[in-house]
């Protein structure tokens, strides 16, 4: 199985840093180590400390050549450099000595293999400061001060700019490329999300246009018939493609492109049908209580289609021969993904003893199948005024399937 691209890029940027930390600390090691014995006339432990942790350091990175092991290659350089960076703080002055500061580096060198053993080492080393002050508070006879008198302001000089030219020619350096490149890449991602949000948001406009279109056609068909019968099913689909325009629409003057404010589309999807199904001589009153709600548009398009064969119906038969009416839309959430939509009104509704799942109408059969799509269930509430009907259902995140 091949590992992710950013989880190789993460890869390789560890190993070039800790690559480079290697070999730089091995030759200014090795460097230092030589002026230690020849122009500082050390000759205890410090200079053979240098020399040791230059070549084990380089036997290191040639054992990593072979094996590949990032993580063990981190931790043998953090151990040698932990313990070589003691030693050498301890014959050089103790908690006084400069060298101590390159305790610092060694933590980051930790946090190069993994977090969880850069927070061990970096308590580690904390506590290995504190001791190395304990030590020096009680004065052991054993570990004296190899640095001679006279040059322990060069070799103070020398173990600043080593930690200095580690901190900033590596660390410092290797952060600021990486930081560069995250940089360009995020703005390569911003550049990408936007090309394809208004591709988007073009599609929706497009879906939207054709839908209208669509629409339009119906409208042509319905006025070239003269079967009333013929016409007031066109019209019903023609609304149909419209309650789906309409979500389509919102998406694209939106800025939010998968979700839709659901009170909103309710409200312009109720008034629109008010006005191309309800006669003249009507008033009907749409009342919703919806609260600010943000559903997914596989959610919102089978919805929408519900929501507008139930208030067509009851527009055009449960007001049939009334000239006003009210309407009640409401919707409660029950959990994270389930709603109650409750839809009502004050019509002349169905008889208490009527099985209204049987209506052999495209208009129920819609409404129960729809339902369905939604991962719910539609039931109707009894009532001896008017229709209620109360739906469950689940915002639906995946793919629309029809």
């Amino acid at each position: 199985m091949r590992k992710p691209k950013k989880s190789l890029n993460r890869i390789s940027d560890k190993t070039t840093l800790l690559l480079k930390f290697n070999y730089v600390s091995s030759f200014l090691s090795l460097a230092i180590g030589l002026i230690c014995t020849y122009a500082f006339d050390i000759h205890g432990t410090i200079p053979y400390v240098f020399f040791f942790y230059s070549a084990s350091n380089l036997l290191n990175v040639l054992a990593f050549r072979k094996h590949k092991n990032l993580m063990a290659m981190a931790i043998y350089t953090s151990i040698i450099s932990f313990l070589g960076t003691v030693v050498i703080t301890l014959y050089s002055g103790g908690i006084n000595s400069p060298f101590i500061f390159v305790l610092g580096l060694v933590v980051l060198a930790g946090y190069i293999s993994t977090r969880w053993f850069g927070t061990i080492y970096l308590y580690l080393i904390i506590s290995t400061i504190v001791s190395i002050y304990l030590i020096d508070y009680v004065d052991f006879d054993f570990i004296e001060n190899e640095v001679p008198e006279n040059v322990r302001d060069l070799f103070s000089l020398i173990s600043v700019l080593f930690s200095v030219y580690l901190l900033g020619g590596v660390f410092g350096k290797n952060l600021l490329s990486t930081h560069h490149r995250l940089y360009r890449s995020k703005a390569r991602i911003e550049k990408s999300i936007d090309e394809k949000e208004n591709l988007l948001r073009e599609v929706h406009h497009r879906v939207k246009n054709n839908l209208q279109t669509v629409s339009s056609l119906l409208s042509l068909q319905a006025r070239n018939t003269p079967n009333e019968q013929i016409k007031a099913l066109v019209r019903s689909s023609q609304n149909r493609v419209t309650s789906m325009a309409m979500i389509h629409e919102m998406l694209y003057v939106r800025d939010n492109l998968s979700k839709i404010e659901f009170g909103s589309y309710v409200n312009e999807l109720s008034q629109y049908l008010l006005r191309t199904v309800e006669r003249n001589d009507q008033k009907i009153k749409v009342n919703l209580n919806i609260p600010e709600t943000l559903l997914s548009i596989d959610t919102a398009i089978p919805l929408g289609l519900l929501i507008n064969e139930t208030v067509t119906n009851s527009i055009k038969y449960g007001f049939k021969d009334r000239n006003e009416g009210e309407i009640k839309i409401e919707l409660e959430k029950r959990d994270q993904d389930c709603y109650i939509l409750k839809i009502s009104d004050d019509g002349l509704g169905f008889a208490l003893d009527h099985d209204y799942k049987n209506y052999n109408t495209l208009g129920l059969r819609l409404i129960h199948n729809l339902a369905r799509q939604l991962q719910g269930s539609i039931d109707r509430i009894p009532s001896k005024k008017g229709t209620k009907y109360k739906l469950v259902f689940q915002d639906i995140t995946d793919q629309f399937n029809p």
